[in-house]
């Protein structure tokens, strides 16, 4: 017996591959929808994750910054520390000077002159003296320049002669103003020997006493 179909395949087939077209369309609509959703949830992870770093940064870094300054103040306050620490030194060492410059002053006056006014501004020393010669003069300045620990510098400001208060007076004296320098007592330490000029000045003794034995 033979069939017929009578129905119209073509209009069928159509209709077939219309709805395996939507059908695969949805399908992909929803693979691409999964998809879009995994893949935002794995930007919000990871979104999440440097989030949490960057807090974790700013937080040591902000910890870093208060360190910093802490640092910073035990700084100041330690220059301060020692800004006063060599305040008390240095009063401490000059407490003396005072002393050692009116002891050198008495020492390098010669005979024939006098002091009249001594003054003192830090190292600076201003003096002035009576003297009966010029040669007084010159020998204080010697004396101070050469021979004293404690004064150097010394330098002649000013001289000339006095007014005489009478007639009978038989000698003329001279008015002197003299500028010094007192040396603190850090400036007397002597300075360390250098390690070669140790070494070459103790073989000098034995290099004579071979030339001797020679």
């Amino acid at each position: 017996m033979i069939l017929i179909n009578l129905l119209p395949h073509r209009e069928e087939k159509r209709r077939r591959r219309r709805q395996a077209f939507f059908v695969g369309l949805g399908a992909a609509a929803l693979a691409g929808a999964a998809i879009a959703l995994g893949w935002n949830a794995v930007l919000g992870e990871l979104t999440a994750q440097q989030n949490s770093r960057n807090t974790f940064l700013q937080s040591e870094i902000q910890r870093l910054e208060n360190q910093i300054k802490d640092i910073a103040s035990l700084k100041t306050e330690i220059e301060a520390l020692k800004a006063r620490q060599q305040v008390v030194e240095n009063f401490q060492i000059d407490r003396n000077m005072p002393v050692h410059l009116l002891n050198e002053l008495a020492a390098q006056t010669p005979e024939g002159m006098y002091l009249t006014t001594v003054r003192q501004d830090g190292q600076s020393i201003a003096v002035t003296a009576v003297a009966q010669t010029n040669e007084r003069v010159s020998e204080f300045l010697r004396n101070t320049a050469r021979s004293s620990t404690w004064l150097e510098k010394p330098e002649l400001v000013e001289i000339k002669a006095a007014p005489v208060s009478t007639v009978r007076d038989a000698k003329r004296l001279y008015d002197v103003s003299v500028r010094l320098t007192l040396r603190r007592p850090q400036d007397l330490e002597p300075a360390a020997p250098l390690p070669g000029a140790a070494a070459s000045r103790a073989g000098q003794p034995a290099a004579a006493a071979a030339s001797r034995q020679g």
